[in-house]
């Protein structure tokens, strides 16, 4: 598996967010390696929008990755209990980033299954963003990774495996954000057993 180039993420935003349904997120650790192919992510457009942790340009410890070059990680505390997986895109000082919200596994399943404590056909191992990273092992250690690099443990791939038709809807769980609520930057492959809530087809 060969990571995929930084210009892959130096794509807008909402397009990369389309386009990286189907891509293989692996991440490689002292007990194996595990992945996943992307089937559900959402794209963040700050500083205008409201729902994106850049919001009108806020720039801090935690955002300040999304201000540097594409295709870093931006890994942050969801709700104070576990991590979110996005990856930084676009050009330097426009803090865009695409939250990754679910994976369907296919490498090292029985290890994903042993680090959350389930049975390795449950769809809850990694449907919801919280969910794929305890299961890949992403924490805060992952913050700033380059994604890129050739020896990167962390990174996206190409994956041989066919995507089904992809859906879009609004995203999930900003209703906090205004206007910014409706924007249909939610892709998700259709009907897949491992998407996390929200519209499926």
């Amino acid at each position: 598996m060969k990571p995929l180039p930084r210009s892959f993420y130096e794509q807008p935003v909402v397009t990369l967010a389309r386009a990286c349904i189907g891509k293989l997120l692996v991440h490689r650790t002292a007990e194996g390696i595990a992945g996943g192919r992307i089937v559900e992510a959402e794209a963040y457009r700050g500083p205008e929008d409201l729902a994106a942790h850049s919001r009108r340009g806020l720039r801090t410890a935690r955002t300040e990755v999304m201000y540097g070059p594409p295709g870093h990680a931006y890994v942050y505390l969801l709700y104070g209990t576990s991590w979110a997986f996005n990856f930084v895109c676009g050009p330097v000082d426009e803090p865009h980033a695409v939250l990754v919200r679910a994976i369907e596994p296919l490498l090292g399943i029985e290890l994903m299954a042993q680090r959350r404590g389930m049975e390795a056909t449950d769809r809850a191992l990694t449907n919801g963003p919280g969910k794929l990273c305890a299961a890949l092992a992403v924490d805060k250690g992952a913050y700033g990774a380059d994604l890129c690099g050739r020896g990167s443990a962390l990174f996206l791939a190409a994956c041989d495996a066919p995507t089904g038709p992809i859906g879009r809807s609004a995203r999930i769980h900003i209703d906090y954000a205004g206007d910014w609520v409706d924007k249909p930057w939610r892709f998700f492959e259709k009907r897949n057993r491992f998407l996390s809530t929200g519209p499926r087809e």
